[in-house]
């Protein structure tokens, strides 16, 4: 749970201040570390579960602060959009039945979501990103109003000096921008802690590190983004680029993200990690610190360090350490925000029974991970199986390249079994959680392939909007019914509603692959291109992108039958012809609004236009779709 009471970095002085209180928490842990004072003799595991609120039609619904209230329990908190939620479970010993136990639990916090959720007409669901997002719900109006996300967005703006933006490329290719942080806000995980001792902190974050490729292969469930099939584990692009505050032009100084997955294998202390982020990336969040740690210590308590926990929170590594205090002993945990939210909650305890599996299993065979593999090919791994999923070819520890579901069902999950068997986890929950990441690794069939694999099945019938609220309503339901992915039928169109859902506002099946023309572009390329393309409206956009007229083909007609006998100029500018400034309309347009804009005008087509730049387009063709369901319905109910 991140610290809600802090200021953004615009007063030196304060951020001089909380930068002292940084190093005198490091000091102090430092300390703690040298005096042996941490919790010792027992291993414990935790999660935490960040989930996606939807309306009845699927999409984004902002009313995370309303179910706060509702629930009114602190291990429910916020997250930076206020259509997204999450909630934090206590850590469990890592022995016995803990895997069903953090399933139970997972369960119930899950139900009691979704309980508060309906009472309120809308519903929760887990998936990496929520395939119906499209980029106006992205929008500063939906950021949570709490005064930390304000901060951190502002924060990250100063720093970036240019907007946000998102270059993707994978089947097909998103390349957006964004005013706001708030792009980031696509993204929702379910991340899982595993306590260490510090003496063993490097040998176990660095096998955390050298499996993040495999687990994550197994686990993608975000391969769309705005309707676009982009990476399998898309949420790995997009949280690097939006937080990525480095500016163009610097390439000769080899700077870091703020997002990364790090630089170098951990040597000998998790003190290598806070210092070199320190020394790395400015604070961009402070807040009034209240405790001396040294007098905490002083008098036998464990601090807070709450002026570097906040810190550490502005410094997203994939692995991340983390500092806590439980029953009065410090402790730290490695916190993997790899795995993503879903498919289902069956399939969130498998992942996370893998990951554990693995590094304790690891740790009981290799003494030194970094003499087996390359922190080079870890990251090499961990990058290709972010784009390619099970596609993926990793290399491990014998150097040997090989297809990901061979090395995982070959090689690692052996590995993870021994390492949950010598934990004394359940056998019986052993079975059960990598007998799924088994039959899921088999089959081939990971979230994010399931998701594909219906977009294949619905094979581009009904518009984009309505096979994306297909594939949520098909989620919600297999989610409830609590089976895990690989068992899952594909999503089917008719589960996203018909046309009462799906056609509520214009950004859910406007045309995005617009054909534009340039002003001074010849007139003969509008007339060739409504024919190749069989359209009868094209926009025209400035050197910007910038909308400034749109050419129908009444105005084409005519220019044409104005310049008879003598025939038509063929060098004409389009500027000629084009009627400047046309009517436009918001992504967020109304069906009923669009149509009664249109009417009101006499206009057969409507640019839609976003942050002064064109987005989408929507003509009377798309409204037929829209009427035909409509009288199919009417039609095929009874007298």
């Amino acid at each position: 749970m991140g610290q809600q009471e802090v200021y953004d970095s615009s007063n030196p002085e304060q951020l001089r201040q909380f930068m002292k209180a940084v190093l005198t928490d490091l000091r102090a842990l430092e300390h703690m570390i040298n005096a042996g004072m941490f919790d010792a003799g027992v291993r414990r595991i935790g999660a935490e579960q960040e989930l996606i609120l939807i309306s009845q039609n699927g999409r984004p619904a902002p009313i995370a602060l309303q179910l706060l209230n509702d629930l009114n329990d602190p291990l429910f908190t916020t997250e930076l959009a206020s259509f997204n939620m999450e909630f934090n479970l206590p850590p469990l010993e890592y022995r016995d039945d803990c895997l069903s136990k953090l399933e139970a639990t997972l369960t119930k916090m899950l139900e009691r979501a979704r309980a508060a959720a309906r009472h309120r007409g809308a519903d929760c669901v887990l998936a990496g990103i929520l395939p119906t997002l499209v980029a106006s719900d992205l929008t500063h109006a939906n950021m949570t109003p709490r005064p930390r996300y304000y901060a951190l967005n502002q924060a990250m703006r100063n720093l970036r000096g240019a907007e946000f933006e998102l270059r993707i490329t994978g089947i097909d290719e998103l390349n957006i921008k964004s005013e706001s942080l708030m792009l980031e806000a696509c993204n929702t995980s379910c991340q899982v802690h595993f306590q260490v001792e510090p003496h063993e902190f490097a040998r176990y974050y660095n096998i955390a590190q050298a499996v993040a490729g495999p687990t994550l292969a197994a686990a993608a469930n975000s391969p769309l983004l705005f309707g676009r099939r982009l990476w399998r584990e898309t949420r790995i692009a997009v949280f690097q680029q939006v937080v990525d505050t480095r500016l163009s032009g610097t390439e000769l100084q080899e700077r870091s993200a703020r997002v990364s997955f790090g630089r170098d294998w951990v040597h000998e202390s998790v003190l290598e990690i806070y210092r070199d982020d320190i020394a790395r990336f400015r604070v961009i969040l402070a807040t009034e610190i209240d405790e001396d740690p040294f007098e905490r210590l002083a008098k036998g308590e464990a601090p807070r360090l709450k002026a570097l926990q906040l810190y550490n929170s502005t410094v997203y590594r994939w692995n991340r350490p983390c500092y806590g205090v439980l029953n009065g002993k410090p402790g730290l945990r490695i916190e993997n925000r790899v795995l993503p939210a879903g498919p289902s909650v069956a399939d969130e305890v498998a992942n996370a029974a893998f990951w554990f599996g693995l590094v304790s299993g690891i740790a009981s065979e290799i003494d030194d991970i970094r003499r087996q593999m390359s922190f080079a090919i870890a990251k090499e791994n961990f990058v290709s199986a972010a784009r390619h999923g099970l596609d993926a070819h990793l290399t491990w520890t014998d150097g040997v390249r090989m297809p990901a579901q061979e090395l995982i069902a070959m090689r690692l999950l052996p590995l993870a079994r021994n390492g949950l068997t010598q934990s004394g986890v359940r056998e019986q929950d052993i079975n059960h959680y990598l007998g799924i990441i088994e039959d899921r690794v088999a089959s081939a069939k990971t979230g994010a392939s399931w998701q594909l694999r219906s977009l294949q099945a619905m094979d581009q019938t009904g518009a984009r909007g309505e096979r994306m609220s297909a594939l949520v309503a098909a989620m919600v339901s297999r989610q409830q019914a609590g089976n895990p992915c690989h068992l899952w039928e594909p999503a089917t169109l008719v589960e996203g509603g018909g046309w009462k859902r799906n056609y509520l506002r214009v950004d859910q099946y406007m045309t995005t692959d617009v054909f534009t023309v340039h002003e001074d572009e010849v007139l003969d390329l509008v007339a060739n291109v409504m024919d190749w393309r069989k359209i009868r409206h094209i926009p025209v956009e400035d050197r910007e992108h910038r909308l400034v007229g749109l050419v129908s083909y009444r105005a084409l007609l005519r220019y044409l039958a104005h310049a008879m006998p003598h025939g038509p100029d063929h060098s004409v500018p389009v500027k000629t012809v084009m009627k400047r400034d046309p009517i436009t309309i918001s992504p967020e347009t109304s069906t009923r609004e669009a149509i009664e804009i249109m009417r009101r005008n006499k206009i057969a087509c409507l640019p839609v236009v976003s942050g002064g730049r064109l987005v989408g387009i929507v003509t009377e063709r798309d409204f037929m779709e829209i009427a035909a369901q409509l009288l199919e319905t009417q039609l095929e109910s009874p007298e």
